[in-house]
């Protein structure tokens, strides 16, 4: 069998939250993201389903929420994505800070990270001086994990800064990573490898179980790159504030089909694939339970709705657009966050 098109890192990151208006308020205006999604959850309709991303909804930029008010506080354990990481410029954690000092934001004092030693081959065959990560790490209103990392974010980035809240110079530009905590890591390490990410070093896993150890798997994409493992067997519960699953991006149709070949080979079991109107998708557990989806990077979101008003009404794919009245009546209202406008911005 003929290894596949490695991935080149993250698509997207869907999480569990409560009440769908705070998780708006949070992730719009105090983190600054844009919505350029406002759907229902395909398999259970009468929630909503919001996507998050950069200012166009690059794939590797969309963090997404599934808020179902009805269930309970979750806690994050073994077998789950135990954090979710995404780049900011350089330079920027102090605005951050004073930002999240003004909402009310939990977040802890700022850690470093692997030295600037863990890198891909071509990160080391660049040339490029290591450096240690910066991180700060936060929790969102139902107590996900979070972390804002400070990145190089070149000119030629494919991400787009989203402004309507926070200035370019500081806006998130999409993922950094995920940390996944595993009870039985191997499986999983081969896995990543199976699908591209390469091993680039270890470390103790600063802020996690103490003792343990962080090990970093890279792809060579530009934007989510990183898969950090931490072996742990502390117990956890699905509910608000954990991530439902993390998807990674096989860009066409034939790079899906040959990752999914790929996994089968590595004992699994992966869905067929699945229509999800914006891309295409694969779902699978990996060898700790923790659930992996393979997505396109296409259609794209601006499919149905134009760039500029991406976010602006809620959007019923496929089957679910002759049910919009029923749907609609199901939903709770809530209102999207604009930034007030004056006349020195017009």
């Amino acid at each position: 069998m003929a290894d596949p098109t490695p991935t080149p890192g993250i698509h997207h990151v869907t999480c569990v939250a409560g009440d769908p208006q705070r998780n708006l308020d949070f992730w719009v205006e105090t983190l600054g993201l844009r919505l350029v999604k406002r759907s229902i959850n395909q398999d259970d309709p009468g929630t909503y389903h919001f996507f998050f991303g950069d200012a166009e909804g690059t794939p590797g930029t969309s963090m997404t929420f599934f808020p179902w008010e009805d269930l309970p506080q979750g806690k994050v354990g073994s077998g789950q994505v135990s954090r979710v990481g995404f780049r900011v410029p350089e330079g920027s954690l102090e605005f951050w800070e004073e930002r999240f000092d003004e909402h009310g934001v939990d977040y802890d004092d700022r850690v470093e990270r692997f030295g600037g030693e863990a890198r891909s081959a071509s990160e080391k065959a660049s040339g490029d001086q290591p450096r240690a990560e910066t991180v700060l790490p936060f929790r969102d209103p139902d107590g996900l994990p979070v972390e804002l990392i400070e990145s190089d974010i070149g000119d030629d980035d494919p991400t787009t800064a989203w402004t309507e809240f926070v200035p370019a110079d500081a806006a998130i530009r999409g993922f950094h990573s995920v940390t996944l905590w595993l009870a039985d890591p191997d499986p999983t390490e081969e896995l990543l490898e199976t699908m591209g990410f390469e091993n680039v070093g270890t470390e103790e896993a600063e802020g996690d179980t103490p003792g343990d150890q962080r090990t970093r798997f890279a792809a060579e994409g530009p934007v989510g790159k990183y898969v950090d493992v931490v072996p742990t067997i502390q117990g956890g519960r699905n509910g608000h504030g954990t991530v439902h699953h993390v998807a990674f991006q096989t860009p066409s149709d034939a790079d899906q089909e040959a990752m999914r070949t790929a996994v089968r080979s590595r004992g699994l079991n992966p869905t067929q694939q699945i229509d999800r109107h914006w891309f295409r998708s694969v779902y699978f557990r990996e060898h700790a339970g923790v659930l992996f989806e393979l997505a396109t990077n296409g259609p794209g979101y601006d499919t149905d709705e134009p760039l500029e008003d991406l976010g602006g009404r809620l959007v019923l794919p496929g089957k679910f657009a002759d049910r919009r009245e029923q749907i609609e009546a199901n939903l709770p209202d809530v209102t999207i966050p604009r930034a007030e406008r004056t006349e020195a911005d017009d």
